[in-house]
């Protein structure tokens, strides 16, 4: 059973008069991690479409570094068993193009761990638990099931900012596929394979890989699809200056 959770900071008395602030409220409060999806294919048609609103993305500049390149099909299916089979050997190591975080430290920590507790409560895998924890991790190497996985790359001499647009990409990618239907996940776990990812679908090596984004119709009956993560309260991240 999907645990609701209500957006957080929303004030009701302003967004009430303005129903396109309520249809993206709402797409918002919908959109979440998919992490199990049924195999139907999602029409050439409607990716295209929601492609298209995502397209729209602000970027530094307009430079508009992100490239996509999706697997559908038989493809995607070819590419979840090599990618399976290449993270499970002893030798293979995270290698991503774009360092991971360093550390997680404070509020950001307790964040990160009440997701994955949160998952792991869903799937039923106790605390502690690292062989059934490993188990699930490769489900992003499955991409949980998904029909279609997109691996989003920017060009290295943008640097920060072009990875910075990417994620504004991105965001707008997973929300414009809500609007049609379509769940998503963003995945890190992929650009930890970025060398074997670019090789396998023949992009460029000099382009950064900055996330995989695995796409489909969402499985309801999945068990790691019953919880929603929280969003903190705007005290705990605005900073008003008015003087």
């Amino acid at each position: 059973m999907t645990t609701a959770v209500n957006p957080v900071g929303t004030d009701r008395d302003i967004a009430g008069p303005f129903p396109r602030a309520q249809v993206l409220e709402q797409l918002l409060s919908e959109r979440h991690s998919c992490r199990g999806f049924r195999p139907d294919p999602v029409p050439r048609p409607v990716i295209k479409s929601f492609l298209a609103l995502a397209q729209k993305t602000a970027s530094w500049c307009n430079s508009q570094p992100w490239q996509v390149t999706i697997a559908s099909g038989a493809a995607t299916d070819k590419f979840r068993e090599a990618l399976l089979a290449h993270v499970q050997k002893p030798e293979t190591k995270p290698d991503p193009d774009i360092p991971f975080p360093r550390e997680y430290r404070g509020i950001y920590l307790d964040r990160r761990r009440e997701c994955g507790f949160q998952l792991y409560d869903s799937v039923g895998i106790a605390r502690g638990d690292r062989i059934a924890s490993g188990r699930q991790g490769l489900e992003n190497f499955r991409f949980f099931g998904a029909p279609h996985v997109a691996i989003i790359t920017t060009e290295e001499p943008l640097g920060v900012y072009g990875a910075v647009d990417c994620g504004a990409y991105v965001a707008n990618f997973m929300l414009a596929a809500q609007s049609f239907g379509v769940a998503s996940i963003a995945q890190a776990a992929l650009a930890t394979q970025s060398k074997f990812v670019k090789s396998y679908l023949n992009i460029p090596q000099e382009r950064q890989m900055v996330c995989g984004i695995s796409f489909g119709y969402e499985d309801s009956a999945n068990a790691a699809n019953a919880f929603r993560t929280n969003r903190a309260a705007l005290p705990d991240t605005i900073d008003w200056v008015e003087e």
